[in-house]
């Protein structure tokens, strides 16, 4: 079997790196090669969501668009296209129509976000106007199958192809597993990783982190990849991300925070955070909100918060009683393990994939 990925972003890029890239190796060695095509390089990425530099956006997508189009040679090869959220940014799926209808080739549609709403970075206004909010759906009624994040986005799917399974972003809890913290100090650190499409959510947190900083003499505030926000927590050590520190930052969390608010936008996540933090034995505070009280059992793997004082709260009881952090973690390891790994995701995935094929011959 001959698989080939139509993916927006290169592996830097957390929904390809953890929806394709991670499940490569795994199908290899399940006899089935496998081509990744990205929109996007690691250099147009890297500054495809900062303010400025416009000459070197256009330039990068002028020569994006040209290898997506000469992607509709490379996939007459394959046996199956596997299309992850969009083939290009914005306009219609012209690609995806040439794709499904032209070539005739069978497509499996991915998507781990509500991206049927429109939601980008204040930086990219244009990229806003050019999106078309019933894309999403028209891409959908083209494929044979759609794998979606969750069972929210199932739902929504549910409106255009009856043919959905939900498989949540999972982790490989061999690579994202606990390690025993040596520390020269009794420093807790409560952390946050994300990007400059989630920090905002952070803000509501600004005065409680200064509470606790007033409160805590021992406690370290630690946010990754805040982006242009970082002036906006002074009481926190602002980190940037890399790919390369990825597995060490989360190493030195111990407590993992991911606040979300009450939206539809928000409740399209796939409470990605929550799962990564709990792969390393990290306990959670986060808000209740989609998929992420389907994940968190409170007070057996995690705590939910909402208003302020329920923050400083759960916060407050994680720095002071490391017996309970040490349980949450544990809880939230199992709970991973059992229900979000990639060993679990594996069987799913190549369910959907063996039943397309065999349809297609």
């Amino acid at each position: 079997m001959r698989l080939i990925f139509i993916i927006p972003y290169p592996i830097e890029g957390p929904s390809s790196r953890f929806r394709v890239y991670q499940y490569l190796s795994h199908l290899k060695r399940l006899g089935i090669h496998c081509q990744v095509r990205p929109f996007m390089g690691s250099r147009f990425y890297k500054i495809a969501y900062q303010p400025g530099k416009l000459h070197l956006k256009i330039m990068f997508f002028i020569v994006s668009t040209v290898n997506r189009i000469l992607d509709l040679a490379k996939i007459r090869g394959y046996d199956i296209v596997i299309i992850h959220r969009e083939a290009f940014p914005f306009g219609p799926p012209i690609f995806e129509w040439i794709v499904a209808k032209v070539i005739g080739k069978p497509c499996i549609y991915d998507f781990d976000d509500a991206i049927y709403l429109k939601e980008t970075s204040p930086h990219n206004k244009i990229v806003d106007f050019l999106k078309s909010p019933s894309k999403t759906a028209k891409i959908m009624k083209m494929c044979k199958y759609i794998i979606a994040g969750n069972s929210f986005l199932g739902d929504y799917t549910q409106r255009f192809n009856d043919k959905v399974a939900v498989i949540p972003t999972p982790v490989d809890t061999e690579r994202y597993c606990p390690q025993p913290k040596v520390k020269q100090s009794n420093t807790v650190t409560a952390g946050w990783i994300g990007s400059h499409t989630t920090s905002e959510y952070l803000l509501p947190l600004r005065p409680v982190f200064s509470k606790l900083k007033e409160k805590n003499l021992r406690l370290e505030i630690k946010l990754v990849g805040l982006g242009g926000l970082v002036n906006s927590f002074p009481e926190a050590t602002c980190v940037n991300w890399k790919l390369e520190d990825e597995i060490s930052v989360f190493r030195s969390f111990d407590i993992g925070i991911m606040p979300l608010p009450d939206t539809q936008w928000a409740k399209g996540k796939c409470g990605f955070k929550i799962i990564q933090y709990m792969a390393f034995g990290i306990p959670v505070v986060c808000s209740p909100i989609g998929v992420n009280k389907e994940i968190v059992i409170e007070g057996y793997n995690g705590i939910f918060a909402e208003s302020e004082e329920e923050w400083l709260q759960a916060i407050q009881k994680l720095i002071d009683d490391k017996e309970l952090r040490e349980k949450l973690g544990q809880n939230g390891r199992d709970t991973v393990e059992g229900k979000y790994s990639l060993k679990v995701m594996i069987p799913l995935f190549e369910d959907v994939i063996n039943q397309i094929y065999k349809e297609r011959r």
